[in-house]
């Protein structure tokens, strides 16, 4: 899983696009797993049937991103963050997944300023590809169990 989103993270910095195959693939596994593995650190790998809640759980944390793209006609932000975000929800689960969004905004937002004030080849109305910073805030929640959202 961390090697497609790493290859995610170079394509998006290199061509500012994230190609459906590598999202919906990503999609497809996230989607998977949620038949193979629980939350609980007691059963790890095991077949279960996921709640509503788990399946939802994608589609929720895609939803915001579905939202910027939809009331911007893909200006602030293009669709393949969304559905990128849709395997990030199922791979991590809802207050996971919301505390990876808020960490990517987070650093996005820093990286980015600090972009456009220290350098001249950056502007406000520069595109700066997202998904890296999606994929950062999904590898410190995923390794670090970093939860900023307790439901």
């Amino acid at each position: 899983m961390f090697s497609l989103l790493i290859v995610i993270t170079i394509y998006d910095l290199r061509h500012k696009i994230i190609p459906d195959v590598l999202s919906f693939t990503f999609d497809v596994l996230a989607f998977i797993g949620l038949f193979f593995f629980t939350n609980s650190i007691f059963y790890g790998f095991s077949p279960h049937i996921p709640s509503f809640f788990e399946f939802l759980s994608g589609l929720l944390v895609a939803l915001p991103f579905a939202l910027l793209w939809l009331v911007s006609r893909g200006v602030w932000m293009g669709f393949g963050d969304a559905k990128l975000a849709l395997g990030l929800g199922w791979f991590l689960g809802l207050s996971m997944g919301f505390s990876a969004l808020v960490l990517a905004f987070w650093i996005g937002a820093v990286v980015g300023l600090g972009l456009v004030i220290f350098s001249k080849k950056y502007g406000f109305k520069s595109e700066i590809p997202f998904a890296p910073y999606l994929i950062l805030g999904t590898l410190l929640v995923f390794i670090f169990n970093f939860n900023l959202f307790n439901f």
